[in-house]
């Protein structure tokens, strides 16, 4: 064992709403996000109740037992797998004399001690403030009626709105900052969209695989191991596909179930490239044993984020974790808009790629065109934004079969065979 490590307790609560095996595994990722944060797990607790309790979260006897468990294993602190209310967490330090945490606290620290980025940094301390904010008020709230009486209450109360102000100032300004962030987005968005390459994003539940998949297609370095979040700042490449059509390929942040509603928000900024893109990929672990329910929680937070009804083709990864390939082909069938590949190995790239063309088939037109001379400067754009499968000149006009973009197929309506064709023959 690492005696550098915080020893910690995780607790969770087994409800009526939920089955045993979703706690458990609720659990087993609570354990695995405490490892990433640098904490051993001495124990496990758990309890059966209708809900939370006011107090505690969990019943007070139970939260006496913990105290004891606390003492005994020598933990250093308690990690509970829902989000606490300030008095919950107050109680349980108080009674456990130990530091008290959550799932949303562990998780907002992982991501301050991931980002790298400045945008990355400020989002997770707009998140991070959010949390605190009410906590904030709460815990002067609980010194103030724990001193009481004259000469007291004046000081409690003044540092408790000079504190709060603080927060809120400083909440505004990374507000006004990742607005600035937007901006700058929206700017390099705008770069995009003169190029007109499709934008697609890669989405997924946390470790699985989408840096991987992203090395993998695109040659770049993008940092992956095996724990969760290990990737937290989104990620841009370009890549052609075999038919030289070029995309931006976009890396985005993991999810997890659970995942706080303060750091979506927070994050919205990065996300946006989730919501814009033309098309999602969206990366599965199938060796993992609870795939389909990850696969829930990622679709319920593209709902939130406004993206569930985007087009989007699943790529089941891993495979080369896979003992059985009846559970590939059982899911390729179940899910027909699907691919299996194993990232780290290379295995079904190719028809990974074929798949992602015939995706993004839809957003170009493919069509025969005669341009005249005097459309140089078309031609040289259908060159550099299109694929041109044919082309040869006769009498000065450049005669070709291209796919390109919608936009530019708007423009290139006149130009089409039959139409040009039509014009040249109509008597003068």
């Amino acid at each position: 064992m690492n005696s550098s490590l915080e020893k910690t307790i995780l607790v969770g609560l087994e409800r009526p709403s939920i089955a045993r095996w979703e706690l458990l595994e609720s659990l087993e990722e609570l354990s695995q996000l405490s490892l990433t944060a640098g904490a051993e797990v001495i124990a496990t607790v758990t309890q059966r109740l209708e809900r939370p309790t006011a107090p505690y979260y969990i019943g007070k006897g139970k939260a006496e037992e913990l105290a004891l468990l606390c003492e005994e294993k020598k933990a250093t602190s308690i990690i509970f797998d829902d989000e606490l209310t300030p008095a919950q967490g107050r109680n349980l330090e108080l009674l456990c004399k130990r530091k008290v945490i959550d799932r949303t606290q562990l998780i907002l620290d992982i991501f301050a001690a991931r980002a790298r980025t400045r945008e990355g940094r400020l989002q997770v301390e707009l998140a991070q403030l959010q949390y605190l904010l009410p906590r904030l008020t709460r815990m002067w709230g609980h010194l103030s009626r724990q001193s009481g009486g004259i000469g007291t209450r004046g000081p409690g109360e003044t540092q408790l709105e000079v504190d709060r102000r603080r927060v809120q100032e400083r909440i505004s300004r990374l507000k006004n900052d990742l607005q600035s962030v937007r901006r700058i987005r929206q700017t390099q968005r705008e770069g995009r969209t003169r190029h007109q390459w499709p934008l697609v994003s890669l989405v997924g539940y946390t470790n699985a695989g989408k840096s991987s998949l992203l090395n993998l297609l695109t040659g770049s370095a993008v940092f992956e191991e095996d724990l969760l979040f290990a990737t937290l700042d989104p990620t841009t490449r370009q890549l052609v596909l075999p038919n030289h059509q070029k995309i931006l390929l976009t890396d985005t942040v993991g999810f997890i179930r659970k995942l706080p509603h303060t750091l979506v928000e927070s994050f919205k900024a990065t996300l946006e490239e989730v919501e814009l893109a033309d098309l999602l990929l969206h990366v599965v672990d199938l060796s993992h044993p609870h795939y389909l329910e990850q696969i829930d929680a990622v679709n319920a937070i593209l709902k939130e984020l406004g993206a569930a009804e985007k087009q989007c083709l699943i790529i089941f990864n891993k495979i080369d974790r896979i003992a059985h390939p009846d559970l590939i082909r059982r899911e390729l069938e179940r899910f027909p808009n699907s691919v299996a590949i194993s990232a780290r190995f290379g295995l079904g790239k190719e028809e990974f790629l074929t798949r992602l063309e015939q995706e993004l088939s839809s957003l170009r037109v493919e069509s025969s065109y005669h341009l005249p001379p005097q459309a140089s400067a078309l031609l040289a754009e259908i060159h550099r934004l299109g694929h041109v499968s044919s082309l040869r000149y006769e009498d000065d006009v450049a005669i070709l079969t291209a796919s390109v973009p919608i936009a530019l197929a708007k423009r290139l309506v006149a130009f089409e065979k039959k139409l040009f064709v039509k014009a040249h023959s109509c008597p003068k």
